[in-house]
């Protein structure tokens, strides 16, 4: 528990004569976790927004909160800000009844004022600054405020500076005396530098471009940032490479069933090394759902600056991982850890294991070679669509037996997939340094190792694979596959999003085939679970309400709750597909219950986002490649969704006060993904079961049907 790591209230807020200071070790990247904190605060301690500030995010003086990941941050961080802000309030009355000489009984604390009942004498919460106990320790039984105020609302922070232009991003760094630097990448990963044309590199050189190398790393370094991009071309063009192996161009759903995989059983979210039970005999219902590798799609390619001064080193990284990412990178240069910095700085990123790492090192070993120089290192849009770490290609085999009237007797779901972990995180054999790209071309080169099953509860491929429906026996299978072609790491949901697709579309299919409605018969697998009826019940009223018809229209429902531990999540989606087999989003009705909301308009928002990056999933992402390079380069090669397919979202919050609230983060694009394929099927009677669905894959499949 992170509480017990960092005890003092002084870890989480600070109080001082102009504001009160908020920290955290969780990242803002866009999930809107400072507003929630922030609004958590407000709430205990009951003073005026303008008096809120955050410290920067930077390793030595933040908590260290691990990664920013899971749909944890509001559970963990905001469960810590709560306590600390709760024992604060506590501590703060204390103080002011000694300064009244009253009973703390006597005072209440609003708006940032300490006032007592009986006078008219006040007290400024920011005039106790100097008297707060510097080792306060946070009392997590202190009873919180819990009196619901009716917040006005808060502006997101950062968002005025968003639209006004002004936010910095970490691309848009510019300090005294920064050169900008570009990595001259190898034409496909398998590549190593033999040689550089000697005429090239003296005519940059004479330019005044830094060049650095170091094995088959090689990267140059400027003044200005259109020249030095122009050199990396240049100089690209005069190398010699070794090309190395070329890449596996089988279909990648056949590779996941054929090679070696590790293989466990999965009980309670957990996997464990108990013997894997045969496969369903004769089930009456087999099906087979499949997903490529797709990209992050960052909207901004990843970028770091860095600065080696002799003595330290200091990173300005997007990150989601500040602690992990120190740590490695002072391993792979040699350093001790006290001698890195990390700090976090926004990108226009995504949310999961981009290339905001790879673009950290690179800068940091850039800037020892050209020390007392802050170094600016930006990838380009090829760099961040060929050499990111994609998410990995899954297939989920699900098989289940049902009982007379329906009920599923029997249920078994076998995933196959690449690891979803390998963020540059310490461990044993040089871990860290390993997973970084640049690791694997320097002269003294780290090479990647072979995945190890992740055996946490609900992680990686097997995230969700374990459903919250009562299915009788499970029998749950990860298959953790090696030797597959491309680089692979986290993204959103990890394993959960094709878990959550293969199940409720098999769910779906199931139900139709048997002649139940598709929301009962998952209502009446949910049985005990009235909170997760509850959101069935109101997806389903507003489905009464709402009637689809016409040709080429149809409804689709999901139900999911991520990690069967966070937000419940329903949704409903209606859609069009028109003669040519394209698929038109119309509407999507999204109910959660993620317990106590804490920041409604950041919950809506996290959900919508969710919802809209998994319909691009679904209906245009795939990575291409061939025997000699990845293909998929540029938004052209690589297709996403556009505004002109963005439907019309409804978001409906079942708030429940008194509940702990739950990570929603990532828990809309798993049902998601299910719900638009179930209404494809519903719209055209064509049952997809491989990501994306494309026009040209539903008139493929209406051929074979």
């Amino acid at each position: 528990m992170i509480l017990q790591k960092y005890p003092k209230v002084r870890d989480w807020i600070r109080i001082y004569t102009d504001r009160i200071e908020l920290r955290t070790g969780k990242v803002d990247i866009g999930q809107r976790i400072s507003t929630a904190l922030m609004r958590i605060a407000i709430e205990e301690l009951d003073v005026p927004v303008e008096l809120i500030r955050f410290a920067e995010v930077r390793t030595g003086s933040s908590p260290d909160e691990g990664i920013t990941a899971g749909s944890r941050s509001v559970s963990q961080s905001g469960h810590a800000m709560r306590a600390a802000a709760a024992t604060l309030r506590s501590h703060v009355l204390d103080l002011a009844s000694s300064w009244f000489g009253t009973d703390p009984t006597q005072l209440e604390l609003s708006n940032g004022i300490v006032s007592h009942r009986r006078s008219n004498r006040k007290l400024a919460i920011t005039e106790l600054a100097g008297k707060i106990d510097s080792e306060l320790e946070v009392d997590a039984s202190t009873r919180s405020a819990s009196r619901n105020l009716e917040l006005p609302w808060i502006e997101p922070v950062g968002l005025n500076e968003m639209i006004t232009g002004e936010y910095m991003f970490v691309q848009d760094l510019d300090v005294p005396g920064m050169l900008h630097a570009r990595v001259v990448r190898p034409p496909r990963h398998q590549a190593r530098l033999e040689s550089i044309d000697a005429d090239i590199e003296s005519q940059l050189e004479s330019e005044n471009i830094r060049i650095i190398r170091d094995g088959s790393f090689l990267a140059v370094a400027g003044g200005c940032e259109w020249r030095v991009a122009a050199s990396a071309m240049r100089l690209f063009d005069s190398c010699r490479w070794d090309h190395g192996k070329d890449y596996e161009a089988e279909d990648i759903f056949e590779l996941l069933m054929s090679k070696p995989a590790s293989s466990h059983l999965v009980v309670d979210g957990v996997p464990n090394e108990e013997k894997i039970p045969s496969e369903l005999t004769l089930p009456d219902f087999e099906r087979l759902y499949e997903r490529p590798y797709q990209l992050h799609g960052s909207l901004a390619p990843s970028a770091a600056l860095a600065e080696w001064n002799g003595q330290r080193l200091t990173v300005t990284t997007h990150s989601q991982g500040i602690y992990p990412l120190r740590e490695s990178i002072a391993e792979s240069l040699n350093l001790p850890a006290s001698a890195v910095e990390v700090v976090h700085a926004p990108g226009s990123g995504c949310y999961g294991h981009n290339g905001a790492d790879d673009a950290a090192f690179e800068a940091a070993l850039i800037s020892i070679l050209l020390p007392k120089t802050p170094i600016l290192l930006k990838w380009t849009r090829r760099d961040e669509h060929r050499f990111e770490p994609y998410s990995p290609a899954m297939a989920v085999k699900v098989a289940a037996n049902l009982e007379e009237g329906g009920s599923v007797s029997a249920y078994s779901a076998e995933a196959f997939s690449d690891t979803h972990s390998t963020r540059p995180v310490p461990g044993p054999n040089q871990q860290g340094p390993s997973r970084f790209l640049a690791s694997g071309l320097r002269s003294d080169p780290v090479l990647p190792r072979p995945p190890r099953p992740n055996m946490g509860e609900h992680a990686g491929i097997h995230r969700n694979l374990d459903p919250s429906y009562q299915f009788g026996t499970k029998r749950l299978v990860k298959n953790l596959v090696f030797d597959l072609p491309m680089r692979t790491s986290a993204m959103r949901c990890l394993g959960g999003a094709a878990n959550d697709f293969a199940r409720e579309c098999f769910v779906d299919e199931v139900a139709v085939a048997t002649g139940r409605d598709p929301l009962g018969f998952r209502r009446q697998h949910l049985a005990g679970d009235q909170r997760s009826i509850a959101v069935i019940d109101r997806l389903s009223r507003l489905a009464a309400s709402a009637e689809i018809r016409g040709s080429g229209r149809g409804r689709g429902f999901a139900f999911s709750r991520y990690k069967n531990s966070s937000a419940r999540v329903g949704i409903m989606v209606d859609l069009f597909v028109d003669d040519f087999a394209a698929v038109k989003l119309a509407s999507a009705n999204i109910v959660v219950d993620a317990g106590r909301a804490v920041d409604p308009d950041g919950i809506a928002s996290q959900l919508e986002g969710g919802f809209m990056q998994a319909a691009s999933w679904a209906l245009y992402e795939e990575v291409y490649w061939n025997g000699e390079e990845i293909l998929s380069s540029d938004w052209d090669t690589y297709p996403v969704i556009r505004f002109d397919n963005v439907p019309e979202i409804n978001s409906v919050i079942l708030d429940i006060p008194d509940a702990p609230s739950l990570g929603v983060g990532e828990a809309a694009p798993g049902p998601a993904l299910a719900a638009i394929v179930n209404a494809i099927c519903n719209a055209t009677g064509i049952r997809m079961r491989r990501l994306p669905i494309t026009p040209a894959a539903i008139r493929e499949q209406a051929i074979s049907e």
